[in-house]
């Protein structure tokens, strides 16, 4: 405390610790708590200095403990402690006295400042000030959005990395030059609260290396920024260097979405360590069944109770604080569906909380993206709840593709709509191609390069016998298993990379990348590195040298999708009389597309405007040769990318009437 203190009953709203008229004025709603203490830590020290009791005739309003304190300390650390006397239910309001307990609004925690290090949180003030300068947000269109999915550390922890501060929000910004060149609009970060990287006890069976929880699906707080991946170690660090990362971002006119976790907590189930809502209250704040136990759509242990009032409401004051403090553009909610189950664990036909999102003026432009399904088998691709609003994972889009190039018989109907953005999904919910967000790789599964490199998951370092990640991965080696010297396996490969690649920046809907797949970066059949804080999931950038064709390829993709009107304007919803892109379906001869179960192939016209684009998508083990369009005006057929050409690029094409397609190979064509 500072040399003097006062004390009064302060306010109920706003939630959290908040700095009012000389004070600070604590706030923390518990419905089922009859006892409540206030405890305040010097920092470093475990034990609390000075403790205040609340009374609840005079420090309670409803269901919300308060209390204002004046002449504290700037670096004054605090927790709460509650208590219920009588607890008739003790397996459902698991409420621990001795327990001292993280502030659910707390926007700064200390003590895990170390990566990889257990250690007990406390809560932190935070710093009111920041120079914002003249930031705003970007609000890039949906349609005009190429998003690029990356880890804060695991993006800039490699030797390779060449930064200032590897492993940092500071560290990723050195990259913006990079993304910029590469192209993209957006970077999508894994988890950047503070997480328990640290709660394991694996260890990799093959190294007897410790294992941690590196992708961050594990939350301990939903407000606070994660302070491992600060450079600085001082309290309030990673908020600073947070915002300071997000307006060189802005500057750099890319934008930042979060990937953001409110389907469980680190918590776990009664077997877990008690961080803040188990003891705050248990019942309210996580779905249990009539005998008290958690109930787990979450596959983690535990389910976070969304559509109670009070957590909708925790729920809409984070994104609120991340949008308007912290200048973020968008969110990804990672297992979404959880969002659309009632207390009752079942699904709801319209979900209070997203119906809350989807209208809620504060987020009415900032990206929302659900990952439509949950791991209780709840799988809402194109049916989640959107009210035209949410977007979400194309999940069936990835499957799809998968599946074509690796030349699966009957995809070409499937691929028809994935290329024209899904409206099998989502012309029924009033939504657009803009909606789908497109990927064949994330983080969780194989990297781009590991998909045609191995047909099995290979797991073995992860310490759990290979039986963790997806075994359906639709993944095909080429033909050997893992890496190889045969340079005729290594050629297909590659092609099949640009083949994948390609379809992805031509299709209809916003097209996101897995960072490192540009440089053909792989785990060694590792499909779920969740674990490993290593090689295996940091990016290795002399891959940038090593395989810059590979990169020179996406940049010249990205850039030619960025520069066409068609693929924006591929609106399968538009009125009659509003201008769409129009599209064409082809086969070997024009308008005579295959849909047959033995065709392999599809040709698609895209035009709008004066813009006229062909392409070819052959998945066909031998040669087709392709009947092209008629131009009936002075233009001719370019060649713009040809996966299984090296030359030239350019209007030399041998013939205006055909085009031989390779086996396995995507041709893109324009009208000039």
């Amino acid at each position: 405390m500072g040399s003097y203190f006062c004390v009064d009953r302060g306010r109920a709203l706003p939630l959290g610790a908040t700095r009012l008229e000389d004070g600070v004025n604590f706030a923390l709603f518990s419905k089922h708590s009859t006892h409540a203490w206030l405890s305040f830590f010097h920092p470093g020290d475990s034990a609390p200095y000075l403790e205040i009791e609340l009374h609840p005739e005079r420090d309670r309003t409803g269901q919300i403990w308060h209390i204002w304190i004046g002449g504290l300390a700037p670096d004054v650390q605090y927790c709460w402690r509650l208590d219920m006397r009588p607890n008739p239910n003790p397996e459902v309001h698991r409420f621990d006295p001795e327990r001292f307990l993280l502030d659910p609004y707390a926007q700064v925690l200390v003590g895990g400042e170390q990566w990889g290090i257990t250690a007990e949180r406390r809560c932190a003030l935070s710093q009111d000030h920041f120079d914002w300068e003249m930031d705003r947000p970007l609000n890039v269109p949906l349609s005009e959005s190429v998003i690029y999915e990356l880890h804060v550390r695991g993006f800039t922890r490699h030797e390779s990395s060449g930064v200032s501060a590897p492993g940092t929000y500071l560290g990723l910004t050195d990259k913006i030059p990079y993304l910029k060149q590469l192209g993209v609009t957006a970077v999508e970060l894994l988890p950047v609260y503070e997480f328990e990287e640290a709660d394991t006890d694996r260890s990799n069976p093959l190294l007897g290396s410790t294992l941690f929880n590196l992708w961050g699906y594990q939350p301990i707080a939903f407000f606070a920024p994660n302070a491992t991946y600060a450079s600085g170690k001082q309290p309030g660090a990673a908020v600073q260097e947070f915002k300071e990362m997000v307006k060189r971002f802005h500057a750099a006119g890319l934008e930042v979405i979060l990937d953001v976790v409110f389907n469980h907590t680190a918590e776990g189930d009664e077997r877990g360590r008690t961080h803040s809502f188990r003891g705050i209250d248990n019942s309210i704040y996580y779905q249990l069944d009539e005998r008290g136990n958690y109930r787990n759509y979450s596959g983690c242990g535990n389910t976070f109770n969304c559509n109670h009032p009070v957590v909708r409401s925790l729920i809409s004051d984070c994104l609120h604080y991340w949008v308007m403090e912290m200048h973020v553009d968008g969110f990804r909610f990672d297992l979404a569906s959880v969002l659309g189950r009632g207390q009752d664990g079942n699904p709801l036909a319209d979900p209070p909380l997203l119906e809350r999102l989807a209208y809620d003026p504060i987020l009415a432009n900032t990206k929302l993206i659900a990952e439509a399904w949950d791991a209780a088998g709840l799988y809402q691709v194109g049916s989640f709840p959107a009210w035209g609003r949410w977007a979400e994972w194309n999940g069936k889009y990835r499957d799809d593709i998968r599946r074509f190039v690796k030349s699966d018989r009957g995809m070409v109907p499937a691929l028809a709509s994935r290329l024209t953005g899904s409206p099998d999904l989502y012309a029924s919910s009033g939504r657009q191609s803009r909606h789908s967000i497109n990927f064949v790789t994330c983080h969780d599964g194989f990297t781009l390069a590991d998909l045609v490199s191995y047909n099995d998951k290979h797991n073995e370092a992860n310490g759990e016998q290979n039986r963790d990640g997806a075994n359906d991965n639709n993944s095909w080696n080429c033909g050997l298993e893992g890496p190889t010297k045969d340079e005729s396996i290594n050629t297909l490969r590659r092609r099949q990379m640009r083949n994948m690649a390609s379809l992805l920046l031509l299709s209809g809907g916003v097209p996101m990348i897995l960072a490192g797949d540009e440089m053909a970066r792989t785990q060694g059949g590792n499909n779920n590195a969740y674990c490993q804080d290593n090689a295996t999931s940091w990016v290795d950038w002399t891959l940038t040298e090593s395989n810059s064709e590979m990169v020179a390829f996406f940049r010249r993709m990205i850039s030619f999708r960025a520069s066409r009107d068609a693929f924006r304007h591929i609106d399968w919803g538009a009125q009659a009389g509003e201008p769409h892109t129009r599209v064409t379906f082809h086969g070997v001869f024009p308008h005579a597309p295959d849909w047959g179960p033995d065709s392999h192939a599809l040709a698609i016209e895209l035009e709008w405007g004066s813009e006229r684009i062909y392409f070819i998508a052959n998945s066909f083990w031998e040669n087709l040769r392709f009947q092209l369009p008629l131009l009936t005006d002075t233009r001719r057929w370019t060649l713009v990318e040809d996966t299984n050409r090296d030359g030239p690029r350019g209007p030399n094409l041998d013939s205006q009437v055909w085009y031989d397609a390779t086996p396995r190979s995507v041709v893109v064509l324009e009208a000039l």
